[in-house]
């Protein structure tokens, strides 16, 4: 048994299907790498006040990486947010999924930093981890950025890694963030939750596409005692001094129970957590069916919380 669909998102999951098939394998990855390209960067700004420039910046390794920095039409220094993309950590560039967050340089004037991050399984860990770390690092040196308000965010993969930038930013005495936003973030590589078994072929994102993301992450390490939480935040002991978070995830989804299992393990850890789990949610909705009402109370609540963090 396992939680039903909302009924208007389940009518479009047909369609997610052809571009999103619910079960990836190593043999898909050059597909899913083809149909998750993010359109034209051009088309996707045509009529939005928003710059772009383009940065190249040490990575892991001192390795250079792409990031782009995306502003609004203003002066001064701004609020700035750190975005790590979507795509299993295998697939996806720096623009996929990004119309919400450049919904947040129009509605609140913030720098929006998106980083090329390298994917698995060319670049296992610690590769990308460290590439969004160091594109965080860069972020807050920038000028343009008020030092005291730069967020860290991320959706699926992005927002495992996200998570895993906030851990090693406090241990690191890295940049004081004013907040963590974890969309439906992958934290576990351990797969051992119950709505993890509940999805298998059906939705977006199941259970062997998870161990698929995994494995092609850490290999042989996947599952075993010696995974870094910057990694696989669900790993970390210890989160006490971390900033206030924000989770929402989908109740129709696997990432449910460890996201919650996150939220509760930021409470009793002292720590703040705002969490929203969206009853009949499919994996990144918001992205997929960003029509339907269930995901358009998904983005006003996100919204809602940005706003507040960023003004405190």
């Amino acid at each position: 048994m396992r939680p039903a669909f909302d009924p208007e998102l389940r009518a479009g999951l047909a369609v997610v299907g052809g571009v999103f098939p619910p079960t990836i394998t190593p043999d898909l990855i050059g597909f899913m790498r083809r149909s998750y390209a993010s359109a034209p960067i051009a088309e996707t700004l045509r009529g939005r006040r928003i710059t772009l420039r383009d940065e190249t910046v040490a990575g892991h390794g001192g390795d250079a990486i792409t990031v782009s920095v995306l502003s609004p039409d203003a002066t001064g220094p701004r609020p700035g947010i750190c975005y790590a993309h979507s795509g299993g950590l295998m697939f996806g560039d720096r623009f996929s999924g990004l119309d919400q967050a450049l919904t947040w340089v129009e509605l609140f004037g913030v720098v929006l930093v998106t980083v090329e991050y390298r994917l698995a399984p060319e670049h296992p860990d610690p590769v990308p981890r460290e590439d969004v770390y160091a594109a965080l690092e860069w972020a807050a040196r920038l000028p343009e950025i008020r030092r005291d308000r730069l967020l860290i965010a991320g959706a699926s993969s992005g927002g495992g890694l996200a998570a895993g930038a906030a851990l090693a930013a406090r241990d690191r005495d890295g940049p004081r963030l004013c907040g963590q936003l974890l969309d439906y973030p992958m934290l576990d590589d351990r797969g051992i939750t119950a709505s993890t078994g509940q999805f298998d072929g059906v939705g977006v994102w199941d259970r062997v596409s998870n161990e698929t993301g995994w494995s092609a992450l850490l290999g042989a390490a996947r599952g075993g005692p010696d995974v870094s939480p910057y990694a696989a935040p669900a790993r970390a002991t210890d989160l006490r001094g971390l900033p206030p978070a924000f989770l929402d995830v989908g109740a129709a989804e696997i990432f449910r129970d460890e996201t919650i299992a996150y939220a509760d393990a930021l409470w009793r850890a002292g720590g703040d957590a705002e969490l929203h789990v969206w009853a009949g949610g499919f994996h990144a909705f918001d992205i997929f069916a960003p029509h339907t009402a269930l995901a358009r109370a998904m983005i006003r609540a996100r919204n809602a919380w940005i706003e507040k963090v960023l003004a405190d």
